[in-house]
């Protein structure tokens, strides 16, 4: 059966070579799309003639009067394989017409191929998808399983390394990277789509993957998918894992891709620390935390900016006030006033840390 969306596209690509009007009907002679909207919707008796005799059809005027629904011109038969799906009918002097019959036929059946083409593959890639995620989530493999992955012929002997990739913004599809990636790739490796805005690797580490290496790798590839395109990527890295241990390293990829910031693209799960414990706690504990500590001063951008550039440059009172371009008793004054909304002194070692914690963690839930 001819899809309608696909016969609309059918219509709009043989109309940039021809000005004469344009229709496509499916094999009930129903027509399901028209440079006429007009015409969508009725029935086209021609076209139902057209499917039972699987050859071309002349329409002449004369024909307008016994048959229902039509125009001078030709028909079509639309084919796949040994099967008619649709018809093609071209408004205008048959003799005119008749000389772009042979071009329109095989340009409309290639356009079926090419989307059926499509279908497929994004029905494998579905397909795939729906493995993987069977794959994290089983504790158990069965005998079903093991012949699902042979049939798409997936490895589930080689270790795994898990890869969470996101894209900002969002706007292509798993395809478009894979085939930006196919040279890379190793034969066992999976590329798939993940949600709406992530990418999940999976790789083959049976040989070994050390960070320089892969870091280099993944830096070439987010180059020239970013050069291409107006996106950026970002990377969470888990552990190399036993296939049957595939979801610690998806747990720990996505981890490490939460604690990437702005200063970072790349993130290897096994480099992590204080980040570890930050995503282990409950979001309302986090946003509680937040509240708690340096909730006070969210509403002044100025002291805000004021505790990070003092974290960032090791609590140095010299290097904070120069790079803040402000007199030091300026920034005890500052300092003096962040202690008293948040009665936390940024001097006192315990405190500098429940507020550098509180900045990580209110980093991290904002995003």
């Amino acid at each position: 059966m001819l899809e309608e969306n696909l016969a609309k596209k059918i219509v709009q690509e043989v109309r940039k070579l021809l000005n004469e009007e344009i229709v496509v009907m499916d094999t009930e002679g129903i027509i399901i799309a028209s440079t006429n909207i007009n015409r969508m919707g009725t029935f086209h008796e021609g076209a139902l003639i057209t499917c039972k005799r699987k050859e071309k059809l002349i329409i002449t005027k004369e024909d307008e009067v016994h048959l229902t629904g039509v125009k001078a011109g030709i028909n079509l038969p639309i084919c796949f394989g040994q099967s008619v799906v649709g018809v093609i009918g071209i408004t205008g002097n048959p003799e005119k017409v008749l000389l772009y019959a042979e071009l329109l036929r095989k340009m409309t059946e290639l356009l079926i191929q090419e989307s059926i083409y499509k279908e497929e593959i994004s029905r494998e890639k579905r397909t795939i998808e729906a493995f993987v995620f069977d794959w994290i989530e089983l504790r158990e493999w069965d005998t079903a399983f093991y012949n699902r992955a042979d049939l798409l012929g997936i490895n589930l002997k080689v270790p795994r390394l898990v890869i969470m990739i996101k894209v900002l913004p969002y706007t292509h599809t798993v395809f478009d990277f894979s085939s930006k990636w196919s040279n890379t790739l190793h034969t066992n490796d999976l590329l798939i789509n993940w949600g709406n805005d992530r990418l999940l690797l999976l790789l083959d580490a049976t040989s070994d993957i050390d960070h320089k290496h892969l870091k280099q790798k993944l830096s070439e590839w987010k180059n020239k998918m970013e050069q291409a395109n107006d996106f950026t990527l970002t990377f969470g890295i888990g552990t190399i894992v036993h296939p049957l241990d595939l979801k610690k390293s998806f747990l720990k990829a996505e981890r490490a891709l939460h604690a990437i910031t702005e200063k970072n693209w790349i993130v290897f799960d096994d480099e992590l620390t204080l980040e570890m414990i930050i995503e282990d706690l409950r979001m309302d504990t986090k946003k509680e935390f937040v509240g708690r500590t340096i909730g006070p001063l969210l509403k002044d951008s100025e002291l805000m900016h004021t505790i990070r550039i003092l974290f960032e440059k090791n609590n140095s009172l010299k290097e904070t006030a120069e790079h803040l371009h402000i007199h030091i008793n300026t920034l005890h004054y500052r300092l003096k006033k962040i202690e008293e909304l948040t009665k936390l002194n940024p001097k006192n070692i315990k405190d500098q840390s429940i507020l550098y914690l509180g900045i990580i963690i209110l980093d991290q839930y904002t995003k």
